[in-house]
């Protein structure tokens, strides 16, 4: 077994200096201290982790059956004494990927959502060379549960919180990584919290062309375990002649297995995009803010609490609508499970034009800083909306914007640049303006905002001198 643990880059340091690093990593294959027979690029380019971060690789075979060496990041929440439990991000199949993986623990969206609910947030990535077969890690029963078992253990003696071994879990998962979260929720129904599954579901009928699949059995008695399946309607919901358009089957079938039984299973249709994430963090965040907020325990090593069901709404699997269960006509297992009024809301405007509105402010940045030449902060994302963008200000004039031109290929702008597995760029944004007309000795002349992806503004944070 091999763990790596490496530093965090200071909030002061260059933008230009990391980007330069990035690229001679990409190109020498030197980042990380990769030396012969080390993994090559991408996976050798990663963000450093210090505290609150922790990283541990294995190589093949070290946790068990599992064949492919993999890393895991985990954030813990600063200041937090006793966590509840931890929210895993997992990546899909193929080299770029797993790759993307390497920043899930990184994204300040997904950490909002984790600090919240006292939870640490992780992102495994798994080291799949290009032709290697997913399901060595993809389904959880060839090893990759057990490794990750491993991670928890190792990461909670690396953190100092014990109770990582043990709290339970909020899985994401994309692609194949929807695949592994719904087959490890199968496997460890009294350990998952919830669970979302974007583009890939477990298969319970054979697939001709992926004979060494494994289907799933489905249990006779509900397992008690929220669910969302979400996908693009390219996905063989509206085009059945693309590369994934066997994934809209394969969700019906998985439906119909598990909700047929009484489970609480979801289905939200993002009408704009094909296997790509799109905007489905800003559905998925709530859902999972309203099902921690009712299952994680009040106090540690106490089981998941039930996941209430008297404010239930249900949805039609093809049609934007949704009504309460106690007004909804038909057979309740034949429409999707959603857990209240509010996320039913925002799940009928996703499912139309994947616009979910918010209304309230982002959060103000913390800990502003003025150095000569440079001003730096901190700040928590909007948990409804993410950060998009920060307006640098000096006497109440806008003086710059981080970044100046937000990107995101695959949905909202964002701050952090997302990969198509959903996880920040790299190198990493920071939260840096750099301009040698800035004065240490003028710090009080200086404000930073937030501003969330719906374009609200965050209150004014008045900067102080370093």
């Amino acid at each position: 077994m091999r763990r790596e643990l490496s530093a965090q880059p200071s909030a002061f340091r260059s933008t230009t200096d990391r980007r330069l690093t990035v690229l001679l990593a990409l190109l020498l294959g030197l980042a990380g201290g990769a030396v012969a027979g080390e993994p090559q690029p991408p996976f050798d380019v990663f963000p450093e982790a210090e505290p609150p971060y922790y990283r541990v690789r294995y190589a093949a075979g070290a946790t068990g059956p599992l064949d492919l060496p993999v890393k895991y990041t985990v954030w813990i929440p600063p200041g937090i004494e006793t966590l509840r439990g931890v929210v895993i991000h997992q990546h899909g199949c193929g080299p770029g990927s797993c790759s993307s993986g390497l920043t899930g623990a990184y994204d300040l969206h997904w950490q909002a959502l984790a600090k919240k609910h006292g939870c640490a947030l992780l992102s495994p990535s798994y080291e799949q060379q290009k032709d290697e077969n997913c399901l060595r890690w993809c389904d959880p029963r060839n090893g990759s549960l057990g490794a990750l078992d491993t991670a928890l253990a190792d990461l909670a003696k690396a953190s100092g919180h014990d109770e990582l071994d043990d709290v339970p879990w909020a899985l994401w998962g994309h692609s194949g990584g929807g695949y592994w979260a719904g087959i490890a929720t199968l496997e460890r129904p009294d350990r998952i919290a919830a669970a979302w599954l974007r583009s890939g579901t477990p298969l319970v009928t054979p697939r001709e062309d992926r004979p060494s699949a494994k289907v799933v059995t489905v249990p006779e008695q509900p397992l008690g375990v929220p669910m969302m399946l979400n996908l693009g309607t390219e996905e063989g919901v509206t085009k059945t002649d693309t590369k994934f358009a066997g994934v809209w089957p394969r969700a019906v079938e998985f439906f119909t297995a598990t909700r047929g039984r009484g489970n609480l299973v979801g289905v939200a249709i993002d009408p704009l995009t094909g296997h790509q994430c799109g905007n489905q963090r800003y559905l998925a965040i709530p859902w999972f803010d309203a099902c921690l907020a009712a299952r994680l325990p009040t106090e540690p090593g106490q089981p998941l609490r039930p996941m209430p069901t008297d404010e239930a709404w249900l949805a039609d699997l093809r049609e934007p609508i949704a009504k309460p269960e106690i007004e909804f006509e038909g057979d309740p297992l034949d429409a999707g499970w959603l857990p209240n009024a509010e996320v039913a809301a925002a799940w009928q405007q996703y499912v139309t034009d994947a616009d979910v509105p918010d209304t309230t402010p982002p959060p103000s940045p913390t800990d502003v800083r003025v150095i000569d030449g440079e001003i730096a902060w901190t700040a928590d994302a909007d948990l409804q909306s993410g950060v998009r963008q920060f307006v640098i200000l000096k006497d109440n004039e806008r003086i710059g914007l981080v970044p100046e031109k937000p990107r995101n290929r695959f949905g909202r702008p964002l701050f952090q640049d997302l990969l198509y597995s959903d996880t920040p760029a790299q190198p990493l944004a920071e939260m840096t303006f750099a301009d040698p007309r800035i004065k240490a000795d003028e710090a009080s002349r200086y404000t930073v905002r937030a501003i969330n992806t719906v374009g609200l503004k965050s209150p004014l944070r008045p900067a102080a001198s370093k």
